[in-house]
């Protein structure tokens, strides 16, 4: 599993360019609302940050219980 992965903060217009983006189909919008990542798909990759236009999306370490789990 990868040490990283997209976080969004709760700025997110839910503009859906991030979705579009993800090449594993990680994120998603929820409830029209914001964007939403999958944390058992995420490799960190900051696809979806480099295309964010609110500029929301950061790519940070996962939490160390998580990537050993």
């Amino acid at each position: 599993m990868s040490k990283k992965i997209a976080e969004v903060s709760k700025n997110c217009v839910a503009c859906g360019s991030c979705v579009k983006e993800c090449p594993l189909g990680a994120i998603s919008i929820y409830k029209g609302m914001y964007a939403d990542v999958d944390k058992e798909k995420c490799v960190g990759c900051g696809k979806c940050s480099t295309i964010c236009p609110a500029g929301v999306i950061t790519i940070k370490l996962r939490e160390e219980e998580f990537i050993n789990a």
